[in-house]
């Protein structure tokens, strides 16, 4: 193992997603969600698939579709199609600040769709950083006036959190999933880019006032929220023998974006999201907490 090549690709991660608020931002105010979807969603499939060849996996990409076609056209459907237009339609009808730190409880989500479909246990941890997180939730979404519920947004407040939703709904069809990963996600957006083409084509949108600005915004979000990003941050915990050290990282993610956001496109920073925003991200790590002492238990019985 390489730990510092691990740590150098994880930083690499979190930077890149830590662009893409203002990514998003910059994007919507050329494109729609679904324009958006459609052309980040082809800019990352060929990312992907210049990746699986310069890998030699080309030849898994039809074998492993083919092996269960309809389960990866759920997948497709699931994430990026519904996942990623729900939450530009979310970034649009919200700041973005409100959008990323809400979309960060998808962990929790995770945890609680876990015991459902999965069986598992929700212990006493994973109460406390539910209540945590969706409280911080409810401070970003009512900027600081939890009693009175009022959101600026509600559609928007609705949207970010359905897209925890199909996030961890993602993630719990992808369980037991033993096939290449970069391949699964080029498969989702091979899925992806007819039903997004089509909604293009029923939306209407006019495509010729998009500048040059736009077209570059689109790419990066493509690029590097949805495509090379991804495999970069396999690669991480690939090289490492600490995946808890390279998985923390991502939480410097979400403080840096509202850095970027506030200089780069100049977006005020409610106190509210900042403290709702701790709040989820403190729950996130009482949530950890749990398999740190698992882990821990499972090392020392061994």
């Amino acid at each position: 193992m390489n730990e510092r090549r691990a740590l150098a690709l994880g930083l690499s991660a979190v930077l890149f997603w830590s662009t893409v608020a203002t990514a998003f931002k910059i994007t919507l105010a050329e494109f729609t969600p679904i324009q958006m979807l459609t052309i980040a969603s082809i800019v990352s499939a060929l990312a992907l698939f210049i990746i699986c060849a310069l890998r030699g996996h080309l030849n898994l990409i039809t074998s492993t579709f083919f092996a269960n076609p309809w389960y990866y056209l759920l997948l497709g459907l699931i994430n990026p199609l519904a996942y990623y237009l729900i939450i530009f339609k979310a970034y649009s009808l919200l700041p973005a600040s409100q959008a990323q730190s809400i979309n960060y409880s998808w962990a929790i989500t995770l945890t609680f769709m876990a015991a459902i479909f999965l069986g598992q246990t929700i212990r006493k941890q994973d109460w406390l950083a539910c209540v945590l997180s969706y409280l911080g939730v409810i401070v970003i979404a009512t900027k600081g006036d939890v009693l009175s519920l009022k959101f600026d947004s509600p559609l928007g407040v609705g949207l970010a959190l359905l897209s925890t939703l199909l996030w961890a709904g993602y993630w719990i069809l992808n369980t037991k999933n033993q096939a290449e990963p970069v391949v699964v996600v080029l498969l989702g957006f091979l899925v992806a880019i007819p039903f997004a083409i089509g909604l293009n084509v029923y939306e209407g949108a006019p495509w010729g006032q998009i500048s040059f600005k736009g077209w570059a915004a689109v790419t990066y979000v493509g690029l590097f929220e949805m495509g090379i990003t991804f495999v970069l941050w396999l690669s991480a915990l690939k090289n490492t023998n600490n995946t808890a050290r390279i998985s923390n990282l991502i939480f410097a993610a979400p403080f840096i974006s509202l850095i970027l956001l506030a200089t780069i496109i100049g977006e005020d920073i409610h106190p509210s999201t900042l403290v709702g925003l701790v709040m989820i991200i403190i729950g996130l790590v009482v949530q950890q907490l749990k398999f740190s002492s698992k882990q821990t238990r499972s090392v020392s019985s061994s």
